[in-house]
């Protein structure tokens, strides 16, 4: 499972948890002006904007999990399983876009979310694998920029699109379900509580930060999203990039899934294998991995955009730590 938050400050900040039981050797991946994107039913985009994201690159493809574009457009791909639905039959008059092509389709072709709707609103999202060994994923999306956030669901009834006022999503139930269960925690406050327990008897608060008793702190999907959607609502940060960034990582922190905690069968289990934090405005991407804490960055604009060839960039995985004396 994952959680993908979008942040503002000076700069617009995009990102996302991977919460997974195994790695596929993915890369930080940049996609230069000129590399041909190749779709199955469309023709080949040649000279498209530039994208920066991480991706699994098999056959010289980029297979992105969330990137940006060199616009300040931002996407990233999570699981919906169970609920993921996409057409088997191409339909005339539709871009027959393949599910992993969805993200480099949107982004390579469009500035902003507005744009990002016109083309989904012509596009027939559909379940051809990308190969007999890569199966098709169950995915919903977030797309972003500095303006505004939707979520895009395929299911049997349909493909919807949905604003995405609190800029936050998760997994499992669709978008609207989640939404409406931030109701339930309408009184939960980052501030001081109040005794509105009722009688006269005296109740006192004990701790600060009681404020967000009743705050969920499973693992489960609807749960990482009432507190993302509460962390990231009430993050304060000043606009410098680094405190930015910073802060953008504890928002991302405050679900982080640890080895051990969420059991899928013997001896496995799910954890966060990555976080990402995109500053969409610059270009730059900044990662961590589960054993190495330290904030990597990998800049865009520190390559040849106009080149036609896959530039990636292994993760650091190892823990590096600053010994001080």
């Amino acid at each position: 499972m994952c959680t993908a938050v979008t942040y503002k400050t000076k700069d617009f900040y995009f990102g996302r948890t991977l919460d997974y039981e195994f790695s596929y050797g993915e890369k930080v991946t940049i996609v230069p002006r000129k590399f041909p994107l190749k779709f199955l039913n469309k023709k080949s985009l040649l000279s498209h904007y530039a994208l920066i994201g991480m991706a699994f690159i098999q056959d010289d493809y980029p297979l992105f999990y969330e990137a940006s574009n060199e616009k300040g457009l931002a996407m990233a791909g999570l699981n919906f399983v169970g609920n993921a639905f996409y057409n088997s039959k191409k339909q005339k008059n539709k871009d027959n876009i393949a599910q992993f092509e969805f993200i480099p389709w949107i982004l390579a072709q469009c500035k902003n979310v507005d744009e990002a709707i016109k083309l989904i609103n012509k596009m027939n999202l559909m379940d051809t694998p990308f190969s007999s060994s890569i199966p098709v994923a169950q995915l919903h999306w977030i797309i972003a920029d500095k303006k505004r956030a939707i979520t895009v669901e395929a299911t049997k009834d349909g493909l919807f699109i949905y604003e995405n006022e609190v800029g936050v999503l998760t997994n499992n139930p669709p978008f609207p379900y989640q939404m409406f269960n931030l109701n339930n925690y309408i009184n939960v406050s980052n501030g001081e509580t109040k005794n509105e327990f009722g009688g006269n008897y005296k109740l006192e608060k004990y701790s600060r930060g009681m404020g967000g008793i009743g705050l969920p702190g499973d693992l489960s999907s609807q749960s990482r999203f009432v507190r993302a959607a509460f962390v990231k609502l009430n993050s304060l940060s000043t606009e410098k990039d680094e405190d930015s960034v910073s802060q953008f990582f504890h928002i991302l922190g405050s679900v982080d899934q640890q080895n051990g905690c969420c059991k899928l069968s013997e001896n496995v289990y799910e954890k966060t294998i990555y976080t990402s934090c995109i500053n969409v405005t610059k270009g730059i991407y900044y990662y961590t991995c589960y054993n190495n804490h330290q904030i990597n960055g990998v800049n865009i604009n520190s390559v040849d955009l106009n080149n036609d060839k896959l530039y990636s960039y292994a993760l650091n995985l190892e823990e590096n730590i600053n010994y001080q004396n």
